[in-house]
């Protein structure tokens, strides 16, 4: 088999970058999929929040123009993405923490956020009525962040590509990647050789063990996220936004067109680095001691044990995604996100295309995210915030 590029991953980075991909008038673009069917990685399993408060540039660029193109998903898909600008509040309890999301505020406005503000504690009890605000100091919030539903996200830029002639093919797990004399030679797959020249790999957690196999350190580590989901005897209080603890990362949502259940998660100083997705109960008991703090009508909520899952995040030194190509010619990295890649997979499957098209990124300057600033000295430092 033969391709002019394939990419390996079919999750909704692989599907996003397959989309601009066509959309640039490229073709013959096959997508390899080791699952049976797209979705059921890290796609299927994150929580669909999107966000654009963030405390570097280049995040805050990426999400400004993602939020965008998922504003105008149904009318560039033909599919709803369930895009719903309910709001993202931070909230801090410590005068650290609340100077630190003043500063990010600060600079979020001049990157060119205007719906983000800083909002006090009674504010803040509006936005979340029956929330124990006593030991909060106040936090940011801002209307434009919101929700998205990622399968509908992947199923929209797959079926354009497709429109446009890219194929998928599942269960098909890619082995190695095969180079010669620091160019790429193909894909060895439990399907069988493919010639290509040029390879995307979108591989998620899975895409250390193969980049390796092209003689490149790719420093991504998968890390388990647990996700608790719950319900209610009442119904939510409505426009309830993403509720965040911004010292701990405790942070709470109502789930999309459901009127009382609600999704809890936080990450865990427990959870070591590795592929496994096993849900644990005691994560449950843990994250019922931060409901309970925050708000009575939180604790009282019971856990939805069929809804509950694990997920993997994929990890990378400094929470920022790896973007582009590296020292063998015709491979390039999506990767790294660190919690990030759905919602900011239109920016990054419009990059990659122009990086890959082109030779750079010309709609958005992601050089400050190219592999090669772990060897340079150039990693993002950052606050710990998710």
């Amino acid at each position: 088999m033969k391709s002019k590029f394939v990419i390996v991953g079919g999750g909704v980075v692989g599907a996003s970058v397959a989309f601009h991909l066509t959309q640039r008038g490229a073709r013959d673009v096959l997508i390899l999929e080791r699952e049976k069917v797209q979705g059921l990685g890290s796609t299927g399993k994150a929580t669909g929040g999107i966000r654009a408060q963030f405390e570097t540039e280049i995040n805050i660029k990426l999400s400004l123009h993602s939020i965008e193109f998922f504003k105008n998903f149904p009318k560039r898909t033909g599919i709803d993405c369930g895009y719903e600008p309910r709001g993202y509040l931070f909230f801090a309890t410590d005068e650290t923490i609340f100077a630190l999301l003043k500063k990010n505020v600060a600079f979020q406005k001049k990157q060119g956020l205007k719906s983000v503000e800083i909002v006090d504690k009674w504010h803040i009890a509006d936005l979340v009525p029956r929330m124990n605000v006593d030991d909060i100091l106040g936090g940011s919030f801002c209307a434009t962040d919101g929700f998205i539903n990622p399968l509908a996200v992947m199923e929209g830029f797959t079926k354009v590509a497709c429109e446009s002639g890219t194929r998928v093919v599942t269960n098909c797990e890619v082995l190695k990647i095969k180079t010669r004399n620091a160019k790429i030679l193909g894909v060895e797959t439990s399907k069988g050789f493919n010639d290509t020249k040029s390879v995307v790999v979108c591989a998620g957690a899975w895409a250390k063990r193969l980049a390796n196999t092209a003689g490149i350190d790719l420093p991504v580590e998968p890390v388990k996220r647990q996700i608790v989901c719950a319900r209610s005897d009442f119904d939510l209080p409505k426009n309830l936004p993403m509720v965040i603890d911004a010292a701990t990362g405790f942070h709470f949502r109502p789930v999309s067109d459901s009127r009382n259940e609600i999704l809890f998660a936080c990450p865990d100083s427990d959870e070591r680095f590795g592929l496994d997705t096993t849900f644990e109960d005691d994560f449950v008991k843990k994250i019922y001691v931060q409901a309970q703090k925050r708000a009575s009508w939180l604790a009282e909520t019971k856990v939805v044990p069929e809804k509950c899952r694990a997920g993997l995040y994929e990890m990378s030194p400094d929470h920022h995604a790896i973007l582009g190509g590296c020292a063998v010619e015709g491979l390039y990295f999506a990767n790294g996100f660190s919690g990030h890649g759905v919602m900011h997979a239109p920016a990054t499957g419009r990059a990659l295309a122009e990086i890959i098209l082109d030779g750079k990124s010309k709609t958005l300057d992601v050089s400050s995210l190219s592999l090669e600033r772990f060897q340079t000295g150039k990693e993002f430092t950052h606050s710990g915030m998710i």
